[in-house]
Formats: structure tokens, sequence, C-alpha cells
């Protein structure tokens, strides 16, 4: 009987490529994703420790037999779909050049993805974040009780969350944009 065991990781958005290593390095110790469930479980099955490269594509819709059917033709394993991530896996050992250890071999694939990425993710986040969190936090800010109300303190962590979520992972994602241009 095979052998399982679920990891808690989290990771955001603009954290993929971290994402990518470190299953990389858990399949390196005997663990293979066997599947994710949201936001941060991750279940392995034990395995012989191999050389394995993990690849991530988001694509926030679900993923149809020729999408799958074009990364087996390529040599990828699909390892499940969450939260608009599908996570793919090849053998080091069937990879015979560079090229082959990603799943975009062009600049503008990846633009699109990171471009996906910030349609769907960051712009969502960035109008709850204007519709919602901002005037709540100047209708306590103005309201008799100021500061002293008790969801002033709720809605100030909301509001610093976001703020890093648009820092970390704006950010990051801008600069990997970059990086590829």
């Amino acid at each position: 009987m095979a052998n399982y065991k679920t990891k808690i990781r989290f990771f955001t958005i603009a954290d993929y490529e971290e994402a990518q290593a470190w299953l990389e390095d858990q399949h390196r110790q005997g663990w293979k994703l066997k599947n994710m469930f949201p936001p941060c479980f991750f279940k392995f099955e034990k395995v012989e420790p191999k050389e394995v490269v993990y690849q991530l594509d988001y694509k926030n819709e679900r993923v149809t037999g020729a999408y799958l059917q074009m990364f087996r033709d390529y040599g990828w394993e699909y390892s499940g779909s969450c939260m608009g991530w599908n996570y793919f896996s090849k053998l080091k050992s069937q990879i015979e050049n560079e090229n082959e250890m990603k799943i975009f071999s062009d600049s503008e694939s990846k633009i699109e993805m990171i471009d996906r990425i910030f349609k769907t993710r960051m712009l969502p986040l960035v109008i709850i974040f204007c519709a919602i969190i901002v005037p709540n936090l100047m209708r306590i800010l103005s309201s008799v009780n100021g500061p002293s109300d008790p969801l002033f303190i709720i809605i100030l962590m909301i509001f610093a969350l976001y703020i890093y979520i648009f820092l970390h992972c704006g950010l990051k994602l801008k600069k990997i944009k970059n990086k590829l241009k």
C-alpha cells in the first residue's frame, strides 16, 4: 500500500516559481504530488526519489482534453488543478535540452499567463479593495466612535493585508514580466 502525506504550504499567485522549486524538492525526497486542495494543501504519494521538473500554468478555467493532450504530447504529466493553477511534471531524464524544462518555450506565452493572473486575480482584488475595504475604513474613521469602533481593527488588518498582497504580488509579477520583455 502506498504511503501518503499532506503538507500545508501557502504560495501567493506571484510565488509560482517558488512552488515549482518546492515540488521538485519534495520529489527529490521521494514524495510525488498527487493533488491539491484549496487554499494550501498538497497531497503527496511516497515514490522512489527522482529528479523531476515541475511547471505551473495559470488558466483560471476548466481544463479541456485538447489542453491536456498538448502537454502530454510534449511529455508533461498532469497532476491536477487548484485555484486556476494547473500542475505538470516531467522526469529530467526525458529532457534533452534546456527549452524542454519549461512549458513555455517563448516569452510571449509566459507574459500572457502573467496578464491572465493580473486580469483574473489582481483586478478583482483591486475592485474589492476600492469598493468595500476603503469605503468601510473611511466610514469608520469619520463615524462618532472613529478608531475606537471595534470593527476598526478588523478593517485596518484587512486593509494592511490587501496592501501587502498588492505590493508583494504586483511588484513580483511586474518584475517577472519586465525580465521577460
